[in-house]
């Protein structure tokens, strides 16, 4: 299981675009089409299923809302905030 991440490492490492909503951090992917999303999302579910770390991805009209905590250790941990990282690295 993962440490979870105090406060201050959460706020020092949390990666562009991102933010901290309770448990979680929350990034909401923009595109200009659907198809570009849903590209991003699957994408992007190819990572998470290799790190065996799934996030919550909503994917709607032009954007792609993701949500990543580690569950097993009730909060937020390098899991989350890697992913979120390579999650940017798909988006740019």
């Amino acid at each position: 299981m993962s440490d979870l991440l105090s406060d201050s490492e959460i706020t020092a490492q949390l990666p562009d675009g991102w933010e901290r909503d309770g448990d979680e951090i929350v990034r909401l992917f923009e595109f200009d089409a659907y198809l570009d999303a849903l590209g991003f999302a699957a994408g992007a579910g190819g990572i998470a299923e290799d790190a065996w770390h799934h996030p919550e991805m909503i994917i709607n009209w032009g954007e792609v809302e993701v949500r990543f905590t580690t569950h097993d250790a009730g909060g937020i941990t390098e899991k989350d905030i890697d992913l979120a990282e390579r999650f940017n690295g798909v988006y740019e």
